[in-house]
């Protein structure tokens, strides 16, 4: 029985599902961050980068084996050119401020991670995971402490600024943000049909959590969009 089971793990389809198995588990880690971080790159891109970029290594691997005079690192180093355009998709340029390439560096990062699970170098890609994990989740603990105070505008899109208001006042006050100033322009009725805004220029203490904050501003009731710029 121990021999059949040997067999088993010997094989390389078995190979290749543990390699799987794997980088899911290790990627989903990281896209699971992501995506409670509400970035536009989750879960299941992640996993997806990552099974990908073992499967273009494993071929590698064994077209190099297969066939002797073949360089195995041809294919993998097309896939990290090709990740690039997966990356490009999730950074958005906002005036001069330009949002999501952490996101495109963690995808770059899944990818490489899965390149190590299919070339079985499994203790590099799951020390590189945890490491990867623990800066995209804490990180912005070593900012809050670097800095002493930050910030930042952001803009409320909403046809009811003036219920609105109050609720987002409710909100800074929560997180202790000191609104610096604040614009109301209610919608208006003439042809072009423009939604009304409000505008906030604010000051937040160290250890401030950003990404929570406008994520619970997204969920307050009539808000359309909020965008920091």
């Amino acid at each position: 029985m121990l021999e059949v089971l040997q067999n088993i793990i010997s094989t390389s389809e078995f190979q290749l599902f543990f390699k799987l198995i794997l980088v899911s588990a290790l990627s989903g880690l990281i896209g699971f961050e992501r995506e409670h971080s509400s970035k536009p790159a989750g879960f299941r891109t992640h996993v997806l980068v990552g099974i990908s970029a073992v499967l273009v290594m494993t071929c590698g691997v064994e077209l190099a084996t297969k066939y002797g005079n073949n360089d195995p690192s041809r294919m993998p180093a097309q896939l990290l050119s090709g990740i690039g355009f997966i990356g490009a998709g999730t950074i958005l340029s906002n005036g001069f401020k330009v949002k999501g390439l952490t996101t495109a560096s963690g995808l770059l990062a899944v990818t490489c991670i899965g390149m190590c699970v299919g070339a079985g170098l499994y203790w590099y890609a799951i020390i590189a995971t945890l490491i990867v994990f623990v800066i995209l989740k804490y990180s912005y603990l070593i900012n809050a402490q670097l800095e002493h105070s930050m910030e930042f505008k952001f803009k409320v899109s909403t046809n009811f600024p003036k219920e609105v208001l109050d609720k987002v006042n409710e909100l800074l006050e929560k997180y202790e943000v000191e609104i610096k100033k604040v614009r109301l322009m209610e919608p208006t009725e003439d042809e072009l049909r423009e939604e009304g805004y409000i505008l906030y220029a604010c000051r937040a203490n160290s250890g401030f959590n950003k990404n929570k904050f406008l994520t619970e501003m997204m969920e307050i009731e009539r808000v359309k969009q909020v965008n920091e710029f």
